[in-house]
């Protein structure tokens, strides 16, 4: 793992409290979170909960940004602008994963593009874009 990756540190507690783990690491050095099927996630019976994948997605954005401010030397206070969320398949009785990749790292902004999948990294079963601000914390 790359050393931003293993500064990362714990989930938060609602990511936790989710089953939420971190497995790994992706080829651009973004961490790749997982959340195991199971009575916390479902919703309807056998299939994940909306809530439950937008909290992964959600989590797996943060992770990347995090990482990536890390790996930029920087500690922002981060506050979320918004978060879009697009369910393109119902998440099944089996683990998921999800990913961020920054697509832009401001001075006071950040846009995030995350995906989760199941069984095939190429059919994602919902995708979510972050816009974050960040405050530098003495200011």
């Amino acid at each position: 793992m790359t050393e931003a990756v293993r500064e990362f540190g714990d989930l938060p507690a609602y990511a936790r409290s989710l089953g939420i783990a971190l497995t790994g690491e992706e080829e651009h050095g973004m961490p790749v979170l997982t959340v195991a099927f199971g009575p916390t996630v479902e919703g309807r019976p056998q299939h994940f909960h909306g809530g439950a994948t937008a909290g992964l997605l959600e989590n797996a954005g943060y992770a990347a940004l995090r990482t990536a401010l890390i790996a930029a030397g920087r500690n922002p206070q981060l506050k979320p602008i918004n978060i879009t969320v697009q369910y393109l398949a119902a998440g099944k009785s089996r683990a998921s994963f999800a990913v961020g990749r920054v697509t832009r790292l401001g001075r006071r902004n950040a846009n995030i593009a995350v995906e989760a999948w199941q069984d095939d990294r190429e059919r994602p079963i919902a995708t979510a874009v972050l816009n974050i601000l960040m405050v530098d914390p003495s200011a």
